[in-house]
């Protein structure tokens, strides 16, 4: 495939015609259900496989790998370019044509019924695990149910492998308390793990992500005790254990959110980690990119650092948000926004697209029928890529997706370009 970003007087016929393919491949590749609407600065994915790539007026040997999914040290070797800088127009590049590597993708769902069922089969082929979200601790060992089932079978018909999640969930936030009563208390533990078997093999749950968040500091070494019972008990039933962790830059950093999460400890201990590089950008925050490439990078700095790579799965959103200018702390909350839905809003309201290359994200700025201004971060098919990019240079185990629901057909197009998905059932 090629990446190409949408210029003043593009439509999809001129591409088509450019790349030689058909219109209706590209608007398949894309998800795009009005093929005469482009807006400038929109990342479009060419469905083709090239093998070379004749240099342009104005085009970087960056541009180049980012447009065919290549990292650029892949794309200076096979052609022994020494200086990427150092490519002119007219010069032709031998785009490289690696095996995909094979990753495990995860995504969590809070979608059930038929309108799960229906995104399961819509994307399943997709996944490794599809985790349902989330089964409630409660403090005597208890936790509240889902109703799941109709989803479990179909992600086996996908062939996805179910993974159960239990949370300190209560009342539209993470319980520090809920986490303390349960790790401080052995035998709370024991009936809690009793409960959880004893679904996972009602449900046919195949593993289990604990994703516990805002534990107490002081109970670091309690929770640390758990996983390690977790893993005791249900490896001997061939069950995998994973948990979340919060995007930390060192083992120092404070903050009820990161202190409790001992990144060493859980790499030794579970199977893999589930690393939430997300939400740096967050609907309640200051507008921004949601996952932006420089921060996650040193999320995945540190984490590489004490954490074998083929334990760590990198979180990935599948989402933006729309924040109203002028952003006021406590203010009103930034909506989601879909990429599909960004873009057409950005087509709606006449919006250029930006994108930042710090930040490997797009973006815009709009005025809204009340003469609001708004700014809007969402991803694309160039933000996924470069994601994919790292995970590939870090040979790192896979992926894990924040949420489904959220229409983003380029992501799947992507994903599925890069890697080869590890099936386990």
């Amino acid at each position: 495939m090629q990446i190409h970003v949408v210029q003043k007087g593009d439509s999809l016929y001129k591409l088509a015609q450019k790349f030689d393919v058909s219109v209706s491949d590209i608007t398949d590749a894309n998800g795009l259900s009005d093929p005469n609407i482009l807006v400038v600065g929109q990342s479009i994915i060419i469905p083709t496989e090239a093998a070379t790539h004749r240099v342009l007026v104005g085009e970087t040997l960056w541009l180049i790998a980012q447009r065919y999914g290549v990292t650029l040290q892949e794309l200076a070797e096979v052609n022994q370019i020494n200086n990427p800088a150092l490519i002119y127009p007219g010069q032709t590049i031998v785009i490289p044509q690696p095996a995909r590597p094979i990753i495990e993708v995860n995504a969590y769902t809070e979608k059930f019924g038929p309108a799960g069922v229906e995104l399961v089969q819509e994307i399943g082929q997709y996944l490794t695990y599809l985790s349902p979200f989330s089964y409630r601790v409660q403090t005597d060992g208890s936790f509240t149910t889902l109703d799941d089932s109709a989803i479990i079978n179909a992600a086996y018909q996908s062939r996805a492998a179910p993974m159960m999640v239990i949370t300190n969930f209560e009342n539209g936030t993470f319980s520090s308390e809920i986490a303390h009563a349960v790790l401080s208390d052995p035998a709370l533990q024991q009936r809690l793990i009793g409960n959880i078997l004893a679904t996972m093999k009602q449900k046919g749950y195949l593993a289990l992500n604990v994703d516990f968040e805002y534990v107490p500091p002081a109970d670091r070494e309690l929770y640390n005790a758990f996983l390690q019972r977790l893993v005791d008990s249900l490896h001997p039933q061939n069950y995998l254990v994973s948990t979340c962790l919060a995007p930390k830059l060192s083992a120092t950093q404070t903050g009820t959110l990161y202190e409790a999460h001992d990144y060493a400890a859980h790499g030794r201990i579970v199977d893999f980690v589930v690393l939430m590089t997300y939400e740096w950008g967050w609907s309640g925050g200051a507008p921004r990119a949601v996952a932006p490439l420089n921060e996650v990078n040193k999320v995945l700095t540190y984490a590489l650092s004490v954490i074998p790579a083929q334990k760590i799965v990198m979180g990935m959103p599948l989402y933006g948000y729309d924040w109203t200018l002028p952003y006021v702390q406590g203010g009103k909350w930034a909506p989601t926004v879909s990429p599909q839905a960004a873009v057409n809003r950005a087509n709606q309201y006449g919006a250029t697209i930006e994108y930042d290359v710090e930040a490997q994200s797009p973006h815009y700025n709009y005025y809204d029928k009340e003469g609001r201004e708004h700014t809007v971060w969402f991803e694309d098919a160039r933000s996924v890529q470069a994601k994919f990019n790292l995970v590939k240079t870090y040979n790192l185990r896979g992926v894990s997706y924040w949420v489904l629901g959220v229409p983003f057909p380029q992501n799947w197009y992507v994903l599925q370009a890069n890697f080869t998905i590890k099936k386990l059932v």
